[in-house]
């Protein structure tokens, strides 16, 4: 019997040791995501979006940050951000304005304009009650929603502000869904955004997302930069597995001798850690960007 309890509590530590870590969501931010004394501040615009073709009975809310420094002469980089009123919130957990002022005062990044775009909602009407088409656009592995930017919000941006036309000034970023909203976006046109930011990217099975680390694979290489951020502490469910699937797109694009980075982190389904790091992303992303 004195030498079955040994056993019994060595199984006992094994199965403790592969039980999954407990997510940790501790990360916090640092100075550059802190408004600093003597940096220009950049200036915010909100606009409304409800009369797209391309998403037609669609409305949506939009915001331009413009950076002190831009010159109306000289075109300036461009980097589009998706569930946008969580970047471009000032007190929130990216904080992309109060970055963007401190990171482009330090030249550490080019004069970059940011365009923050909320999903599409469709109004309630009568007895039909409104609905996001969030998942739609963004989880969809289609050409839609970067036509949706070519055709709609980049030109309507363009009216006040001269922006970069050349895909090496443009870049594009979301969260969850919106990450692979923004990889599906450049990966249609690579012609247009040629740098992309995704933080907890969903590429899973959710509308066949899950496609893509096979189809880096079989696809000639395209003229992209990708920064991959996770954590595994991430989702699991019926749609797939989070962590596992941003492994399986770095794996991809390793293979590929793409320009990319993968950071993981052990916090959940959540945005503090990308937040911590995006000073780091950004300067990453925009480096020897002329």
């Amino acid at each position: 019997m004195r030498r079955l309890l040994p056993l019994a509590s060595l199984a006992l530590l094994v199965a403790a040791i592969l039980q999954p870590a407990p997510a940790v969501d501790d990360y916090a931010l640092g100075s550059e995501s802190q408004p600093q004394k003597d940096v220009p501040k950049g200036k915010v615009t909100p606009f409304k979006w409800n009369t797209s073709k391309v998403y037609e009975g669609t409305e949506r809310d939009c915001w331009i940050y413009v950076p002190a420094q831009y010159d109306d002469k000289t075109p300036a980089c461009v980097m589009v951000f998706q569930d946008g009123a969580g970047y471009v919130n000032e007190k929130g957990g990216f904080r992309v304005p109060v970055v963007f002022d401190n990171l482009i005062h330090a030249k550490q990044m080019p004069v970059t304009v940011g365009i923050f775009i909320q999903p599409g909602t469709f109004p309630a009407n009568g007895k039909n009650p409104g609905r996001s088409n969030r998942s739609f656009e963004y989880d969809t592995p289609s050409n839609q929603y970067v036509t949706f930017l070519e055709k709609e919000i980049l030109p309507e941006v363009s009216k006040t502000v001269k922006l970069r036309n050349d895909a090496a000034g443009r870049a594009i970023c979301g969260i969850s869904s919106g990450g692979i909203c923004a990889f599906t976006a450049a990966w249609e046109r690579p012609d247009l955004f040629s740098k992309v930011l995704s933080h907890i990217g969903s590429f899973t099975n959710i509308r066949g997302g899950d496609v893509y680390p096979g189809l880096i694979r079989k696809t000639e290489k395209k003229p992209l930069r990708v920064f991959l951020q996770d954590g595994f502490g991430d989702l699991d469910n019926l749609h797939g597995n989070w962590p596992q699937a941003n492994l399986a797109m770095a794996a991809s694009l390793k293979f590929m001798d793409y320009d990319y980075k993968l950071v993981m982190g052990d916090g959940p389904h959540g945005g503090k850690h990308g937040g911590a790091i995006l000073p780091d992303s950004l300067r990453w992303l925009w480096r020897d960007t002329k």
